[in-house]
């Protein structure tokens, strides 16, 4: 009981939240796309039963990683890709060309691949964040689901409106990957004994995708002189 009152759980499930609604609200795009040539009638069910389809798979996966990590050396390289996904996050234009289905079953099922696609950074990050704890995968995923089904259109008109929350996002998904590293079993004993580098490589891998992805932003964003 006392797990739930400390500073790390709460740090824990503040990450995780930050973590769904900078990725999980592009899936809800996709939800949409795909059901959005069905009679009204259908698409509330489509919603409905996509959604709990990828629910349940995005969960077994979550579980899975989370297992996945306790095993040596997978910590570490789990630590590296989050850290390459906060980066991409900053400079990578999201695309929702998801097909539109005329039945049923095949939007839930276009639904279900397609989130199950697009959700893998979005388990590897929960999971690292959780730290071990099927509870705050749990709470994670039930944060997740209103996100998924209704946020989507409120998460796009802040992100477009308020650009730093990407970088709040990034930035959340780098500190979790280097929580990852540093827990690494191997090398968390080093870490322990020289704390100042366990805060030295979380501020220069933090501080370094940010400023990255903000310099490769800019530099696609500028218009080319020979056009």
């Amino acid at each position: 009981m006392d797990m739930l009152f400390s500073p790390e759980f709460w740090s824990a499930l503040l990450a995780i939240v930050v973590i769904d609604l900078v990725l999980a609200g592009d899936n809800a795009i996709v939800i949409g796309l795909a059901a959005r040539n069905l009679p009204k009638d259908q698409q509330k069910k489509v919603i409905f039963w996509g959604t709990l389809g990828a629910i349940v798979i995005r969960s077994l996966l979550t579980l899975a990683v989370v297992w996945l990590l306790q095993i040596p050396g997978l910590l570490l390289i789990g630590g590296v890709l989050l850290v390459w996904i906060a980066y991409k996050l900053l400079v990578e234009e999201k695309d929702h060309n998801v097909q539109t289905q005329a039945s049923l079953a095949a939007a839930v099922r276009t639904i279900i691949i397609a989130d199950t696609v697009m959700g893998l950074d979005n388990v590897l990050a929960v999971a690292g964040a959780a730290h071990g704890s099927f509870l705050l995968v749990v709470l994670g995923l039930l944060i997740s689901v209103p996100i998924v089904v209704w946020g989507s259109t409120i998460i796009l008109k802040w992100v477009e409106r308020f650009p730093v929350i990407i970088y709040i996002g990034a930035g959340v998904l780098a500190w979790t990957a280097t929580k990852m590293i540093v827990e690494e079993p191997f090398l968390e004993p080093f870490f322990t004994e020289n704390a100042w580098l366990k805060w030295l490589l979380t501020i220069a891998v933090v501080g370094g995708v940010l400023l990255l992805g903000r310099m490769q932003k800019q530099k696609t964003a500028k218009p080319n002189p020979a056009a």
